[in-house]
């Protein structure tokens, strides 16, 4: 499976954590990550992560593409509800396109940990027959 992880700033620790506590099953998996949270995942944890631009230089929009491409089967997007800095991913546009093409999404670390241990379980294989 594609996993898609984005974070913003003040979440960047909680994912960073999020992916030590679950290195072994997102180990099994293809990451790919805006340039940031993709550079702070790999130096705490050696996954290999695909590493798009960082979110305000064009990042977000990178995943966007694969969303819309059906590339990501999953996206974790560690977001603060009250950020207010313009250069942090944009949200919307994000869950909107999850929303769109059927790709299940956690906007904080408890449906992060449901959909990883779902995904560790298999109950997203539905996904390959979705493409």
């Amino acid at each position: 499976m594609n996993i898609g992880l984005v974070a913003h700033d003040s979440k960047k620790i909680l994912m960073q954590n999020f992916c030590v506590a679950y290195r072994s099953i997102l180990s099994k998996n293809e990451l790919y990550a805006t340039g940031t949270t993709g550079r702070l995942i790999e130096e705490v944890t050696n996954l290999s992560i695909h590493k798009f631009l960082a979110g305000h230089l064009g990042g977000e929009q990178q995943i966007g593409a694969q969303i819309e491409n059906n590339n990501i089967d999953l996206m974790i997007f560690l977001r603060d509800p009250y950020s207010t800095n313009k250069n942090e991913p944009n949200t919307r546009k994000i869950l909107n396109l999850c929303d769109t093409h059927n790709i299940p999404i956690a906007t904080n670390v408890a449906t992060a940990e449901l959909l990883i241990r779902a995904l560790d379980r298999g109950d997203l294989e539905w996904r390959e027959f979705y493409k």
